[in-house]
């Protein structure tokens, strides 16, 4: 559905101030950006912006040949700095949920159950788990319910070095069926990518 994503001039506005402005990024698909800037510089809100979730006050997003409501509703993710996860839910409930509000099935999530190695969590609640945990838990979406877009705030930040690096294959193998990554990053992204600074 979307095979690029091109901002053109792109301006946001939070809370009465314009955090930036002449914002532009080509993204095809196999491809991926790392989006840099200190805190407060308007990462977060750029991917929100593009998910639909804020306005842009000025210039464009586009999606390839996709309208830009499908795109939104049907073809991207969004994973955010906090995981939105419900502390009383089970693993297993909160993945099945997520997979099924994604368009996804019980097969696919018990997939990305094996992927992000959380089998042995799926009867705990999601408040028993560590923060690596419950980041790998938000992450597992992604794989429950393929979509093209990927647009990540912080994926790495909670995970051990070995699960960035695990998580950076999984990202490739992404990338390598034409899927396209966004991602607001303080550390760099363990995958070749663009990069897009917000200065301030």
């Amino acid at each position: 559905m979307i095979d690029s994503l091109e901002l053109r001039a792109v301006a946001v506005r939070r809370g009465g101030r314009r955090l930036f402005s002449d914002l532009s990024l080509t993204l095809a698909s196999g491809e991926a950006c790392a989006l840099t800037g200190a805190n407060g510089a308007g990462k977060t809100s750029l991917l929100r912006a593009v998910a639909g979730l804020v306005p842009a006050e000025a210039g464009a997003i586009a999606f390839g040949a996709a309208e830009a409501a499908d795109a939104r509703s049907s073809g991207l993710h969004l994973v955010g700095h906090q995981d939105g996860l419900k502390p009383a839910r089970t693993t297993r409930e909160e993945l099945l949920f997520w997979s099924a509000w994604s368009g996804g099935t019980r097969d696919s999530a018990e997939g990305a159950a094996v992927a992000l190695e959380l089998t042995s969590l799926l009867d705990l609640e999601v408040r028993q788990l560590s923060a690596g945990q419950r980041r790998r838990l938000a992450l597992a979406r992604l794989l429950a319910a393929p979509r093209p877009l990927w647009l990540l705030d912080e994926p790495l930040s909670p995970l051990d070095a070995g699960w960035r690096l695990r998580f950076g294959a999984i990202m490739q193998a992404h990338l390598a069926g034409g899927g396209l990554i966004l991602a607001a990053v303080h550390d760099p992204l363990p995958i070749k990518a663009k990069v897009l600074e917000i200065a301030q």
